[in-house]
């Protein structure tokens, strides 16, 4: 079932197109990626999706309702985080999170704040004011505050930036598990490739406003020819430099390590012509193309 639609959106401001005539579905229970290098116009399309930002063309739906006529009902389900927003930086966690959960018709606000500040570890950051609070508090608080209303879709914005690996890790499995026990729905930004390659179903990359990649994280990687090659070489290393070089291979070195960027049909190929020009290496390791390699090699295209 789709929960979220946008055709066709578009946002000018003057002449330039910050988003371009962008298309996408989010099915239920679907975990979506919108990547992009900064500029690429992903937030200009979350404000859009809620309707904080008026489309110049195109339109945006959830659960079947338009947006532009049903936004009321639509946000009683649907809730924003973003690591680059605030809330009133002179009130305290507990008064924002508070004062936020009464634009909502919830059944017990003092049991849900509670679980709240339980699953995000803001006990003891409950009567702090929010400008006392460290980056990676405000984006507890802020992830808190996306499910006050426990949404049925959620867009999240950098959900883990700042945050300590241990704190990004539990609130990763936190998403996963109100995925499957709730249906939820979520579409999310982020830098961290890793991050979006665990959590996600689907990625969607823009680039100057256009879409320029829609699938799977992992057929998106299969589509990069190469995988990378690492060598430990010790006494023939200079041969091996310069053998590389005259054959104009890719690689990096780093200490006696070379990364060897090689298609992976070919790495026997490549490996015996080593062993021929009497270059031998003690240790390999071979990794394959990444979610990370393809949005280079891509995002790479689009500025040239």
């Amino acid at each position: 079932m789709i929960v979220l639609e946008a055709k066709n959106l578009t946002k000018k401001f003057g002449d330039f197109r910050a988003v371009d005539d962008i298309s996408f579905a989010l099915q239920e229970r679907e975990i979506l990626g919108l990547l992009g290098p900064n500029g690429a116009g992903k937030t200009t399309t979350i404000q859009m999706l809620l309707g904080v930002l008026t489309a110049t063309s195109g339109q945006v739906s959830y659960f079947g309702k338009d947006l532009a006529t049903h936004r009321q009902e639509i946000m009683e389900k649907v809730n924003f985080s973003s690591t680059y927003t605030n809330l009133p930086w002179s009130l305290t966690v507990k008064e924002n999170l508070t004062f936020i959960s009464y634009l909502y018709d919830l059944s017990d606000r003092g049991a849900k704040l509670s679980e709240l500040s339980e699953i995000f570890n803001l006990k003891q950051l409950l009567n702090e004011r929010m400008q006392d609070l460290s980056a990676g508090q405000l984006t507890r608080v802020n992830l808190a505050k996306a499910f006050i209303n426990s949404p049925k879709v959620l867009l999240l914005d950098e959900p883990t930036a700042s945050l300590d690996p241990d704190v990004a890790m539990t609130i990763r499995k936190y998403l996963l598990e109100q995925r499957a026990d709730f249906d939820l729905s979520i579409i999310i930004t982020s830098h961290n490739m890793a991050e979006v390659e665990e959590l996600c179903d689907r990625v969607i990359i823009i680039s100057s406003g256009k879409t320029i990649a829609d699938d799977t994280p992992d057929n998106l990687a299969k589509t990069i020819e190469l995988v990378h090659v690492e060598l430990l070489i010790e006494s023939s290393l200079e041969t091996a430099l310069s053998y590389l070089n005259s054959q104009s291979i890719s690689f990096a070195k780093q200490g006696k390590r070379l990364k060897i960027s090689v298609k992976e049909r070919e790495i026997p190929k490549f490996l015996q012509l080593l062993m021929e020009e009497k270059i031998f290496y003690k240790e390999i390791s071979i990794d394959k193309p990444t979610l990370e390699d393809f949005f280079l090699q891509v995002t790479a295209k689009e500025i040239k």
